[in-house]
């Protein structure tokens, strides 16, 4: 047995992979358009997976539009999607910058959460050791909750 992926109900094709591949850097690695059951299945995967065989890829997340509207909740039993990153000041900077909210900061130089659009919580952990301690993170007040 092998974990495949994770699927994240979107409303918003356009919005959601604004967050996923622009600001957060997820790629696009395929895509289905299933006409009869009315739903889009975009697969997206972290820039050093987008070369590798399906064998070889860490999990994918699967973002599925159903092209009949519906409100999804903030999906907080779900938990969350996570992500290392070679620097989680640089990411957390980067993210701000293009408008994400970060909700938690990374006051320990180690884990930040961030929300999508529909409100599933992302957690980014820093690669390896933790970062030293740094502002303005040490000092930035959670906002909202992850």
């Amino acid at each position: 047995m092998r974990y495949l992926h994770t699927m994240v109900r979107v409303r918003d094709i356009e919005q959601s992979l604004d967050f996923y591949c622009n600001k957060l850097g997820l790629r696009e690695i395929r895509r289905i358009e299933n006409e009869q059951g009315r739903f889009t299945l975009i697969f997206l995967a972290a820039p050093e997976d987008e070369g590798r065989s399906r064998a070889e890829r860490a999990p994918e997340l699967e973002l599925t539009y159903n092209w009949d509207p519906e409100e999804y909740g903030e999906g907080r039993n779900f938990g969350h999607l996570a992500y290392v990153v070679d620097d989680i000041y640089e990411a957390c900077d980067r993210l701000m910058k293009a408008g994400v909210t970060i909700n938690r900061p990374p006051r320990d130089g180690r884990m930040a959460f961030v929300r999508s659009p529909d409100n599933v919580s992302i957690e980014l952990l820093q690669k390896g050791d933790a970062k030293a301690p740094a502002e303005p993170w040490a000092s930035m007040p959670n906002t909202g909750h992850w």
